[in-house]
């Protein structure tokens, strides 16, 4: 512990010499629904937290609504008195914010580690699932891919308006999966990436997507994968951030607009021996086999994890490359799981059901519970799309039918605790219920 301390220590001394115009620092941690909660800290009294002092923030911030309400779960928010829970400093993420006003730094916090860990914090949850996965002997390797849209920065009549292209204001003229639209935008995004790589985040490829004003970003393949989790969700801060810096909004929303493609978090997983060997590449890849029939069968049950609100729901089928079924296919973006081409020591499966604007830790901790599934149950998949364009097991499009279908499925309930589940569930019932108090225009229209 005595380590671990001065290790931290030396972080936050070293970061307040290398800037010393920074007086605060934001300590945050991603909550229930994807958005970043904490406290603005003194860079003073960081340095005594990392040598041992208590860190301590509600327990209940970790469920907030995606407005940033409580909803009653279970003895949680209105009959707990509303406790703390202790916190520790995740050492290494110590960085400058350079997209605010003021010099700011920030560095995240979680209660895995922590002697009381909160069981349904999303970062805490991933953490159990690899513990699990590493007891078992299995060593996954993770990277990211993160599809999103730039708007302008003003909304007209609440509506989002195309990104402003420097050389036309057609929307139409925006060239799609083009090479030109990048060098169009080349100021916003290479501050992008270059303020990813200042929070120690490794950004590879920028891709022109399809949508007018779509990007997607790849990040490096990491075999820590609470660390490949913890970039997805820094990128998505940082990036808000510096879009609205350089006049634009940056968002990660499942289904902007109903004409044109959504944006969706796709996950490369390979697991691995420890002496290095892929697991999944073994006796003629049958554990690769197996590892998909698993993440297929769970994969109807964690529809609230990976479309986790009504709009991320919109997304499925209809448009380019989003499945309608759980399918998997060799190199067709038709499926839900993806086998890329590769070597055996890079073979790997590719999950594309998430939104983009999914929980980063908790869509991996249910991919790994599927893969795990499915290896230890050892049944072989259904037909890949390859060989049956119609292959594919239904899963939920609605959140109450979604939520229920979860609750219910025993082997999620191990894999991500039953707690979690529970909670999970409730919280995002509730939200769905919220989002329905609201008459919209387009009712007055139809039944006035």
């Amino acid at each position: 512990m005595k380590s671990h301390s001065s290790t931290l220590l030396a972080e936050v001394r070293t970061f307040r010499q290398n800037h010393p115009d920074v007086r605060y620092v934001d300590l945050i941690s991603l909550d229930i629904p994807g958005r970043f909660y904490g406290k603005r800290y003194p860079v003073e009294m960081l340095e005594k937290v990392a040598a041992g002092s208590p860190l301590k923030l509600p327990q209940n911030a970790v469920l907030l609504g995606a407005q940033g309400g409580l909803f009653k779960i279970g003895d949680y928010c209105f009959h707990d008195g509303d406790p703390d829970a202790n916190r520790r400093l995740v050492p290494g993420t110590l960085k400058p914010v350079s997209w605010e006003a003021q010099p700011l730094g920030q560095m995240l916090i979680t209660s895995d580690g922590t002697e009381a860990p909160i069981e349904f914090e999303p970062r805490e949850v991933l953490a159990k699932v690899l513990e699990r996965l590493h007891g078992k002997g299995i060593h996954p390797v993770v990277a990211f891919e993160l599809e999103f849209y730039l708007f302008d920065r003003k909304l007209a009549d609440g509506l989002p308006q195309f990104a402003r292209d420097p050389l036309s204001d057609d929307p139409d003229d925006q060239p799609t999966l083009h090479i030109e639209r990048l060098s169009r935008f080349a100021p916003v995004l290479d501050d992008m990436v270059q303020t990813a790589q200042a929070q120690g985040i490794d950004i590879t490829v920028i891709t022109a997507e399809l949508g007018p004003g779509q990007f997607e970003i790849n990040f490096g393949h990491l075999d820590d994968g609470l660390r490949a989790a913890d970039w997805a969700a820094l990128f998505c801060r940082s990036t808000r951030g510096v879009a609205l810096k350089h006049g634009y909004r940056a968002s990660f929303m499942a289904k902007p607009y109903l004409q044109h493609p959504g944006s969706g978090m796709h996950v490369h997983v390979s697991l691995y021996d420890a002496a290095g060997n892929n697991l999944l590449a073994a006796h003629q890849q049958q554990p690769l086999r197996h590892a998909v029939a698993g993440c297929l069968e769970l994969l109807p049950h964690c529809m609230p994890i990976f479309s986790p609100n009504h709009n991320a729901f919109r997304r499925l089928g209809g448009t380019v490359n989003a499945a309608t079924k759980a399918c998997w296919g060799y190199e067709d973006r038709d499926a839900c799981v993806r086998i890329p081409e590769s070597d055996p020591r890079n073979l790997r499966i590719e999950h594309r059901l998430a939104s983009a604007d999914a929980n980063p830790y908790l869509v991996l901790a249910a991919i790994l519970v599927g893969l795990k599934h499915g290896l230890e149950a050892a049944r072989e998949p259904i037909a890949p799309l390859n060989e049956d364009r119609d292959s594919g097991h239904d899963f939920p499009l609605e959140m109450l039918e979604a939520v229920r279908a979860m609750q219910a499925q025993p082997a999620l309930r191990k894999g991500l605790g039953a707690e979690f589940v529970d909670v999970y569930c409730e919280n995002k019932r509730q939200d769905h219920l919220a989002f329905q108090q609201e008459i919209n225009a387009r009712e007055y229209r139809w039944y006035l």
